[in-house]
């Protein structure tokens, strides 16, 4: 019995969506924020991220749904979007008033991080077109019912946008289920966007309502206690094979109180510095758990979008194979591959994966 009921390609447009707010990214290099004299730029969000990986790394059909203030900032990372092969055409443009006082474009400052000194985002997304998303902006039955989608993914950082926002996600995946459309979700607690509109209690009333309707529950140990409340026991980085009994029960409370969860997967990170990981993942489905290969030592680039391409290379996995095996560890070699390179977005190639899960090396590919 497949784990997930996965429509066939042919009956749809779209192997994935992803609902949530891209923002530019602007990356000082090997610098700082405080300090930069230039930026390079580049898009980024956690859920469009997934979406992005599946086309440029795994070849899929791809499209994004957001909203942008329609201006040339807007345009500009609707020229990125394009650039990584994401269809645009179910993206919601606003008129711009010209300042920003009702309506604008999200920019993210992010500096990378090194040895002792961690990475720092500084988000500046007040008023946002994709912000202000409200329920009935998005024609969820044409998506669904008309074009057709194998899987939607969205998550938590567009959840906690405003108040408005969790009710356009209740929305899509309520009407994405009616067609039978697979849902993941990934938690992405991030603490900042929650601090002012009632820090983990309110996170926790959103999250708890919106899983309700989720098959594939993504996080890591801090997303399932901050926003559902499941706390991973004895969970010591030292010793793994008690972090796993701890995650083992967790998992199963969550289960327990959401028995739609068809698979559970969060990453496993160790920091040792900004620039050096441990780095595995896990899945559970059928009641079984799946570990991935382990990455020691995993030297970082730009640790930014790791978590995203994670999930890009589980949905695939779970997409082409239904084997939560090989999904997990197409997961971890993904998000691995994706933190040696800068930005946001993964440049890995799926033979590069498929290697990398094979034990392959840095050896030089000539």
């Amino acid at each position: 019995m497949a784990i997930l009921n996965v429509k066939p390609r042919e009956s749809c447009k779209y192997d994935c969506i992803s609902l949530g707010e891209i923002m530019l990214r602007f990356d000082p290099g090997e610098g700082r924020i405080k300090n930069a004299r230039e930026f390079k730029v580049w898009e980024g969000g956690g859920e469009y991220n997934v979406s992005r990986g599946l086309r440029k790394c795994f070849g899929m059909n791809v499209a994004v749904v957001t909203a942008f203030a329609d201006n040339e900032v807007g345009r500009l990372v609707e020229d990125f979007i394009m650039q990584g092969g994401v269809d645009v055409s179910l993206i919601k443009w606003v008129p711009y008033d010209g300042i920003g006082r009702t309506v604008r474009n999200g920019l993210n400052f992010t500096e990378r991080g090194f040895g002792v000194r961690g990475a720092v985002g500084v988000s500046d997304r007040g008023n946002t077109a994709a912000s202000q998303l409200k329920k009935g902006d998005i024609d969820w039955e044409y998506i669904f019912g008309k074009l057709g989608v194998r899987w939607l993914h969205t998550g938590g950082i567009f959840a906690a946008l405003s108040e408005t926002t969790p009710d356009v996600v209740i929305e899509a995946v309520q009407i994405a289920k009616k067609h039978d459309t697979i849902v993941s979700y990934d938690l992405n607690y991030r603490p900042s966007l929650w601090s002012y509109i009632g820090g983990k209690k309110k996170a926790q009333e959103v999250n708890r309502e919106i899983a309700k309707y989720i098959d594939v529950m993504i996080g890591n140990e801090e997303d399932f206690t901050a926003c559902l409340g499941f706390e991973v026991e004895g969970n010591d980085e030292n010793l793994k094979e008690l972090n796993l009994e701890g995650y083992k029960k967790m998992i199963n409370e969550a289960v327990a109180a959401y028995p739609n969860f068809k698979v559970i997967a969060t990453t496993l990170r160790t920091v040792k510095s900004a620039t050096i990981n441990d780095w595995s993942a896990i899945c559970w489905a059928d009641g079984n758990l799946y570990k991935a290969n382990d990455y020691d030592n995993l030297e970082i680039l730009d640790r930014v979008g790791g978590g995203d391409s994670f999930a890009s290379g589980l949905v695939y996995g779970l997409m082409t194979s239904g084997d939560p095996q090989k999904a997990v560890n197409y997961g971890a070699a993904h998000g691995a591959l994706a933190m040696t390179t800068p930005g946001d977005t993964s440049m890995a190639s799926l033979k590069e994966v498929e290697s990398l899960m094979k034990g392959g090396s840095a050896r030089v590919q000539r």
